[in-house]
């Protein structure tokens, strides 16, 4: 089946049809569609100097609390700034459309939600909620002050961080546990604007074929996933997966309110 160019094997859209469990896994590249930065993209200006362990580790916030919290300040304003893209919007449709949809994401920009995603599993965090390293107290969406000092938790007095899962941390047990549990169950499993390079999250796809599903690529750039993957499309994911989700269940309903 053909869509303004581009062509979905039948089985394909048979395949998504008849799915009692379709999973989409999402990187930094769908973000970067909305005009989100990469980590290293973001360093630009002053942030250029520091190296990535500078900015985001455990060791790095211990050092200087200060200037990783001003790192993220800056990054927190910029991803209020942009606006899901259509590629967002087409996966919270398909999750509306189809029987059952788990969303897995590695970005940290809660876009996916503000197009209306809601079976979402967060695999590195959200930047907008801030923590305190020692589990007392949680902000879901933290709004920074001009010029503000790093907050401490009213519990502990400990200097609260950024919800994200930084260079050298694991991943929520809870969060890793969901996405295995998802790509094993699945029938068909969407991989959307990952390089497939970062584990443990880059084993998921092939997790899912082993277990017998249909995998889909849809990313700009060929990975390790490709030669192996049922089907790749290779385009920005806002492009292909709106035409992806007419293919199958027809035109896109109107989008829904960030």
């Amino acid at each position: 089946m053909s869509t303004n160019g581009v062509v979905f094997p039948p089985e394909l859209v048979q395949a998504m049809r008849q799915a009692g469990h379709i999973v989409a896994s999402t990187g930094a590249g769908v973000s970067a569609e909305s005009g989100v930065p990469t980590f290293r993209d973001a360093q630009t200006g002053f942030w250029a100097q520091f190296k990535p362990e500078e900015l985001a580790t455990p060791e790095a916030f211990a050092a200087n609390p200060e200037r990783v919290w001003q790192w993220y300040a800056v990054r927190r304003r910029r991803v209020r700034e942009v606006q899901p893209n259509p590629g967002h919007l087409a996966l919270a449709e398909m999750e509306r459309r189809a029987r059952r949809f788990t969303l897995i994401t590695q970005n940290v920009d809660r876009l996916h939600q503000r197009a209306g995603s809601r079976n979402v599993v967060e695999l590195h965090g959200c930047i907008l909620s801030v923590r305190c390293p020692r589990g007392h107290h949680v902000i879901e969406d933290y709004q920074d002050a001009a010029d503000e000092a790093v907050p401490r938790c009213p519990l502990c007095q400990a200097y609260l961080r950024p919800a994200v899962v930084w260079f050298g941390e694991e991943l929520p047990a809870h969060a890793l546990e969901a996405a295995d549990t998802a790509a094993r169950q699945c029938e068909v499993f969407l991989s959307i604007g990952t390089s497939t390079l970062v584990y443990p999250a880059a084993q998921l796809p092939f997790t899912a074929l082993e277990c017998g599903a249909t995998v889909v690529e849809i990313n700009p750039q060929p990975t390790p996933l490709t030669d192996s993957a049922t089907y790749t499309f290779h385009g920005p994911s806002g492009v292909i997966l709106p035409q992806l989700l007419k293919a199958v269940w027809g035109e896109m309903a109107a989008p829904q309110n960030p």
